[in-house]
This record gives C-alpha cells, structure tokens and sequence, in this order.
C-alpha cells in the first residue's frame, strides 16, 4: 500500500508540473494502475458512500428496538374561559356568603362574586360558572417502547440484507472498475503497437524512397517509380499520426477509470507481446459455468431474500403488537406571571398499548399478494439472467479460442512477410523485382504484424470480461485483495 500511496503522488506532482518544463511520464505498470483505480475511482468511491448510508439506515432501524424519550413544554392564554352550566339555581349559589378569586388572584367577598356587582365575577352572565384560568403552563416527558411487535422484528432482517446488497454492489463496482482498467490498459498497448508498426512502414517508406532517388539519379528508375516512393512515403505519415492520436486517447481514457487527474503525465509498462506468451486458459470453463461468485447473481440473490422477508412482514402485520408507555408532566394554572408562587400540580402514568389488527379492507392480503408476485418476477429474471450469463461466458471463450488460433498464425505470417519484405527490398536493390513488388510485401508486413498484436489483444480483453463475469477478485502480487475491500461490519 505504501508503493501505491508513493505511485500516486507522484503520478499527481506530476500533472501539477508547468507545461514548459514537462519531465518524463510515470512508468504505471497494470497491477500499478488496477491499485490506484479501486481506491481513486469516483464509482468506487460512490459505491463506498453507499454501503456507509445503508449502514446508517440499518442502525435507525434498530434504534425502533430502543425507547423513546420525548420532552415538551407548553403555554397557553387563555381568550375567553370556558362557561359551565349545572342544573339548579346559580343565583342562589352565587348569592350566599362567601369567597372567590378575582382575575388577580385576591379573595372577594360572597356579595361581589354572587350578585354579579364585581367585574371578576365567576359566574358569566347567562347563570354559567366561567372555568380555568388565564394562565396555563404546562411541562412533561414521555417515553414509548415496543414489546412486542413481530413486522418490526423481520425489518431488521430487511435492514440487514440492504446493507449486504450494498457491499455487493460496491464489490460489483470494484470489479467492473478492474475490468475497465484492463480493458483501457490493453487498449493503449494496442494503440502503441500499431504506433510502432506504423512508424516501421513509414521508415521503410522513407529508406526506399532514399533508394529510389539514388536511382532515378543514375537513370536507373523510371519517374513513375519515384512519384510511387513519394506517394508511398505520404499516405504513411497520416497512419502515424492516428495511433500516436490513439495512445493519446487510450492514456485519456485509462486516467479516467483510474480516477486521476487527465493532464497527469502517466504511460503504460510493457507490450501486448508480453501477453503473448501467457495465452492459456481452461476452455472447458463453458460447459459448466459457475456463476457463485458473479456479482449480478449474488445481488439477485439477496434481493430474492428481501422479497421472501417483504411477505413475512406483510403477515405478521396481522399479528398483535404490544406496548410500554409512560409519561410525567406537571402543570400549572394561574391568572398572574409571579413564577415563584406558582404551585405546579405533576401528574404521571405507566402502561401497556395492545394493538390487534382485525380488519384492514384486504389492504394487507392485497400486499402480501403483490410480494408473491414481485417475488415470481424475480424469479424469471434470475433465470434470464443466468441464461445471458453463460452465453456471455461462452462467447468470450470463443473469441479467446479463435484468438489464440489466430495468434499462431498470425506470427508464422509476420515471420514470413519479413522474410519476404528482406528478399524483396534485396531483390529491388538489385533491380531483380519492382517497386509493385516491394510495396506489396510491406503491405503483407503490415497486415501480418497488425494481425498478431490484435490477436493479443482479443484475447486479454475477452479474457478481462470473462474475469468479470465469473466475479473474479483481483489479487495483487503481494496477495492483497483489491477487488473486494469494500466491507461493513455489523
């Protein structure tokens, strides 16, 4: 991890170099540029972000197995008090001798609350008492727990298996971005040997033409011959500027999928002819392909497992629930704001809430239905999806078989055609073939040398796609797992 961390702040001081002083680019070797993607890669970084969310949500939903504690406070002013009617004389009672309260909170005589001369008076004008007072306060706690309750109980497993499919799909991202970088890696090497290649017919070209107007000039080649050369030696130079174009862009794209800077000053270690040597694989692969470790599966699987969890939910939804409930709060009433002569009044209680569900309008059949055929749907898909699955596998057997045939050929063919552009170049010196002749052999060159760094090509791509497919985690040199670092632990 160390040389990574190094490889990559180098590979960053280096983009941050002015341009009129540009140094050499940064040798990346595959497992080099692999290393630096499933760490930098903003997909990968997405998918980490992810597994960190459903990580949180998956704790909210345990947090529902632990109390809840709640505080409140009010006030409250009271505009007009509420007016109490009782059926008997309210004059008499009003009328006897005794004490009330004034809106103040003083004592009055019975003759002021009675007979109705005092403004303060209890007793409204209709025959009502006039209840409460104008001030009332009041503050308290409540606390709330689930005893009981099954459909709670089988979120949990839901909230777990979401974190799971999210560490699956951070996986999923990991090797997608393992393949990406291959894929890119191999592009460039493809693009820097047609470069070479390319560059060799322009060379020849070159070394030809030099040739033919020594000749031209001791009246040993013909005009005709001369303007071919040069014509030769100028529909070369634009091939030579496509594949340099096309290192350019390869090294583009290989610095996106690794997740760096684009103006970083990186290039590729290596040719596609040392891969050449190392095409091997066991073809029988196909017949029984399997596809435990394939990521698509595994998220199919676990979301084959959500839906079985989603009916369960939905019946124990017609199972009771029970409860613990408490709450204290204290109040007070008053007609004044002298706070320390409050006499605040506490009133509290504890006990259980049984809830049994009894009838819902088949809302809960209903969704117990639908999981089912959510489930069924699934299922289908699981099964077309492993069916695409394999052809895929088989397809890329196939182009990796057809490639390593091709291979074979291909360099026998390159061998021969330089043998062949020797003798006919030897042969033209001598004035023993024509220009046709020499110009035919470096096409066959060419299409030879071109042919073989294809056929490595198709090979180590197919190759990194079928490594995909399968969920193949990469492993570095070191024996350090790269593909699959995205972990929770629960």
């Amino acid at each position: 991890m160390n040389c990574l961390v190094s490889i990559l702040t180098t590979v960053l001081a280096v983009s941050l170099q002015p341009a009129d002083s540009v140094p050499d680019p940064t040798p990346i070797t595959l497992e080099q540029a692999i290393q630096i993607a499933v760490t930098e890669s903003p997909t990968v970084k997405v998918a980490d972000l992810e597994i960190e969310k459903t990580g949180y949500a998956r704790k909210g939903t345990y947090s529902s197995l632990f109390p809840t504690i709640d505080g409140s406070g009010a006030y409250q002013r009271t505009i007009k008090k509420q007016v109490m009617y009782m059926d008997f004389d309210m004059g008499a009672m009003g009328g006897g001798a005794g004490t009330g309260t004034d809106e103040a909170g003083a004592a009055t005589d019975g003759t002021s609350a009675g007979g109705g001369a005092g403004t303060n008076s209890p007793v409204s004008p209709g025959g009502g008492i006039e209840v409460g007072r104008w001030n009332t306060w009041n503050t308290g706690v409540t606390a709330a727990m689930p005893l009981i309750n099954a459909q709670l109980w089988e979120s949990l497993k839901i909230s777990d298996m979401d974190v799971e499919l999210a560490v699956e799909k951070a996986r999923s991202s990991r090797i997608e971005t393992v393949t990406q970088v291959k894929q890119a890696y191999f592009g460039v090497l493809l693009a820097r040997q047609a470069f070479e290649v390319y560059k060799s017919v322009y060379e020849n070209a070159l070394e030809n033409l030099e040739l033919i107007q020594k000749r031209y000039n001791v009246q040993k080649a013909s005009e005709l011959e001369l303007a071919r050369a040069k014509t030769t030696l100028a529909n070369a130079i634009p091939n030579v500027y496509d594949a340099e174009n096309s290192i350019v862009l390869g090294l583009w794209q290989l610095k996106a999928v690794m997740g760096i800077d684009l103006d970083a000053n990186i290039d590729v270690v290596g040719s596609l002819n040392d891969y050449g040597t190392q095409m091997l694989y066991d073809m029988s692969i196909g017949e029984n392909a399997d596809l435990a470790d394939n990521s698509t599966m595994r998220q199919l699987a676990i979301q084959a497992e959500q839906l079985a969890s989603s009916i369960k939910l939905q019946q124990k939804a017609c199972l009771p629930t029970l409860s613990l409930a408490f709450s204290y709060s204290i109040n007070a009433m008053t007609n004044d704001f002298k706070f320390d002569q409050y006499r605040w009044t506490p009133y509290s209680y504890v006990g259980l809430s049984l809830n049994i569900p009894i009838f819902a309008g088949g809302k809960r059949s209903n969704a117990i239905k639908q999981s089912r055929v959510q489930a069924s749907q699934l299922k289908e898909q699981t099964i077309s999806t492993e069916r695409q699955l394999k052809i895929s596998i088989r397809q890329y057997l196939n182009t990796m078989e057809t490639a390593v045939k091709s291979h074979g050929s291909a360099v026998n063919a390159a061998e021969t055609a330089q043998k062949a552009y020797d003798i006919a170049r030897k042969s033209y010196e001598v004035g023993r073939s024509t220009l046709t002749d020499l110009n035919d052999a470096q096409l066959a060159l060419t299409q030879a040398q071109l042919s073989v760094s294809q056929a490595v090509y198709n090979f180590v791509t197919a190759k990194a796609n079928l490594e995909g497919v399968l969920g193949t985690d990469y492993i570095s040199e070191d024996g350090e797992e790269f593909a699959l670092n995205a972990s929770y632990n629960r």
